[in-house]
């Protein structure tokens, strides 16, 4: 019995996401170098950095939209660059993408591009609402609601605001049903307050859930209010990694400091805080 339960601890207690040693070389340019990182089941991440300090790659990689030069990655016990055809679509259903331009199809109601999510599993010729279950199209009603948008699900999805595009988004990503979640700058187009609640969102459905959530930002200020931990890249390498419970704003600078590395870069970061906190 005792056994049976050092196991099951033991199976609890692997990471969800764990990356060894990853470098991503694009010709002469290195996105990432050597990194290691490793994520537990429902921990909420926010990968810290300036553009193109690799936080996107990053991402990539764990959903085998790059991958790596060197090093490995494994995603719910599985080693993601050796997976092919349906093994891999197996597990990018448990993993769901939400990205900076929302991906939506404009012409498409709500519901349809909602749908979406679901594609993997259709059989046949795709028609339409037609190609989906009664059962799906309730489980999209659902998701809808859950984002607040059941009342726009006949809408066109380019009659909506940019909020309500990635609230779209979001329940389409639930659709799979996954146990992790990435979004990469899911609210760099956004305003400070469609911001704000887009990412109270995602948390609370991602605690309601269990999800695992891997998020890449630049706003040091949301990320300190919404993660439980914070990893910094900069120039593809991670030189932060430090859970929130303990940070303030007081220690925002410097954590600005530590993912930049000149004076302009740190310019940079420091009148990107002062922009967010003035329209906040």
């Amino acid at each position: 019995m005792n056994a049976i339960n050092t196991t099951a601890s033991a199976a609890l207690a692997e990471p969800v996401v764990r990356i060894d040693s990853l470098t991503k070389r694009f010709d002469q340019t290195t996105a990432l170098s050597g990194v290691d990182l490793t994520v537990g089941r429902g921990e909420i991440v926010v990968l810290l950095g300036l553009s193109g300090s690799g936080k996107s790659t990053l991402l990539r990689h764990i959903d085998a939209l790059e991958l790596p030069t060197s090093g490995s990655v494994s995603v719910l016990g599985e080693k993601v660059p050796a997976l092919r055809g349906r093994a891999l679509r197996r597990l990018r259903s448990r993993v769901g993408f939400i990205f900076q331009q929302f991906e939506l199809v404009g012409s498409l109601t709500v519901l349809e591009n909602v749908l979406t999510g679901s594609l993997a599993g259709l059989r046949g010729p795709r028609l339409g609402l037609f190609s989906y279950s009664r059962a799906d199209k309730l489980r999209a009603l659902g998701h809808l609601d859950r984002v607040g948008l059941l009342d726009r699900a006949y809408q066109r999805a380019d009659t909506l605001s940019g909020g309500q595009q990635q609230r779209v988004a979001i329940a389409r990503a639930l659709m799979q049903n996954p146990e992790v979640l990435l979004a990469d700058e899911p609210v760099a187009s956004l305003d400070p307050e469609s911001s704000s609640q887009v990412m109270a969102l995602i948390r609370e459905i991602a605690a309601d859930d269990g999800l695992t959530v891997l998020c890449s930002l630049h706003q040091v200020d949301l990320a300190i209010d919404w993660a439980d931990r914070i990893v910094g890249l900069r120039h593809g390498e991670v030189v932060l990694d430090t859970t929130t419970d303990s940070l303030d704003k007081a220690q925002v600078m410097e954590i600005y400091g530590r993912v930049a590395t000149s004076t302009a870069e740190l310019q940079a970061l420091e009148s990107e805080l002062m922009v967010a906190e003035t329209m906040a």
